[in-house]
């Protein structure tokens, strides 16, 4: 007989599954169950970006593209960067193209944590950052976040966890699960702090373009921070290309290298066809204004306000977020921590959040509620959950 426990990878065996993919995978075995638990847009992605890889396929453009991607993409992705953003990328030497943002996460963390290094991470946060940094050999340091301060990250929360062997901050910004953003007074802070302690700042920007009452500003774009920022974004959330996993990674040319390395090694190159189809979200965006991911804004802008005044007429507070498409409010008036609530609406009510103690103990006490489905089905399950408070 094997024993696979000693066979194992130790870190590998030390990750928790997904607290996302659990809840969910129970809905998917209910035939009525209303799911807000899964981050994805359920709008499908524009036609003239099916179209543009479309074309590419029967143009039988069918073979590897450069390690860094297509070179017509990346130069796309430096001038939507800069024109969106003020951002500034040579596209030929500080940037490639990636697996989904998914991919350039790992990347990074490979790239710049060594064996026993601290990084960093905002607690509550998206559940890959903390087995990431293990699995890269780092140690992950979590730094709480407040629904008193809109679950923005503190320069004095940042105090409290930092250490001499302090070497990477995870900047998460629109936030994943709260929904919470960065004002260009706090990103200064935080960058000075980063100064101060010498950390490199990886800085997740994919729900850029989804924030509302104010434009998103990078960290990347602050004065002498581009030096010490790896970025990475991509095309899954606001241009709903989500199955199509196309991301990418800007920074300084010495660390790109180092990422492409690895790159070259485990993925050799993106989807092929997936990278014409966002070479085809980029350009009709650019000549439209981007007038398919305004519309999305605007259809998740709705549904985020109703999901607010919902719960806090049913005595779930609820702070209002102001990017991505995820509520997050508190259920301590429920008399249970989020883990008790998200398992008793499934089971009683058939509805799918949750718990917000998956992304970090910080969270531990609310649940995470996407509005990345329709009006109507957002207000039928908040019927069911107003029934199952009562």
């Amino acid at each position: 007989m094997i024993d696979y426990g000693k066979k194992i990878n130790a870190a590998v065996r030390s990750i928790k599954p997904s607290g996302i993919r659990k809840f969910f995978d129970i809905a998917a075995e209910i035939p009525d169950a209303i799911s807000l638990g899964v981050g994805e847009p359920d709008f499908v992605t524009p036609w003239n970006t099916r179209s543009a890889a479309i074309t590419s396929l029967r143009r039988g453009h069918t073979a590897y593209t450069s390690n860094r991607g297509l070179k017509e993409l990346r130069s796309e992705i430096s001038r939507y960067l800069s024109a969106r953003f003020s951002l500034d990328y040579n596209p030929d030497t500080e940037m490639f193209v990636t697996v989904g943002a998914s991919e350039a996460i790992d990347l990074a963390l490979r790239t710049l944590v060594s064996e026993g290094d601290e990084v960093l991470v905002p607690d509550p946060s998206y559940v890959s950052y903390v087995p990431g940094i293990t699995l890269a050999g780092g140690v992950p340091v979590p730094v709480p976040t407040r629904a008193e301060d809109d679950f923005a990250l503190t320069v004095s929360a940042l105090r409290v966890a930092a250490s001499k062997k302090s070497k990477v901050l995870i900047l998460p910004y629109p936030n994943n699960p709260t929904g919470a953003i960065m004002t260009k007074e706090q990103l200064e802070e935080v960058a000075r702090f980063a100064v101060e302690h010498d950390l490199m700042i990886i800085s997740d920007e994919i729900y850029a373009e989804l924030t509302y009452g104010r434009r998103h500003v990078s960290v990347c774009a602050l004065s002498g921070m581009k030096e010490r920022c790896v970025l990475i974004s991509g095309f899954s959330k606001a241009f709903a290309m989500t199955g199509w996993r196309i991301g990418y990674v800007a920074a300084p040319k010495e660390v790109t290298d180092g990422m492409l390395k690895i790159h070259q090694y485990t993925i050799m190159c993106a989807p092929t066809f997936s990278q014409y189809a966002a070479l085809g979200a980029l350009k009709d965006g650019a000549i439209d204004g981007y007038a398919d991911v305004e519309y999305m804004r605007e259809q998740y802008d709705m549904r985020r306000s109703f999901l607010v005044s919902r719960f806090n007429g049913m005595g779930l507070e609820c702070f209002e977020p102001k990017g991505a498409f995820y509520v997050f409010p508190s259920v301590k008036k429920s008399g249970g921590d989020g883990e008790e609530f998200a398992g008793r609406l499934l089971k009683e009510k058939h509805v799918a959040v949750v718990p917000g103690g998956a992304f970090g103990e910080s969270g531990k006490d609310y649940v995470r509620c996407s509005y990345a489905c329709s009006l109507a089905t957002l207000k039928t399950a908040c019927d069911r959950i107003e029934e199952f408070l009562k």
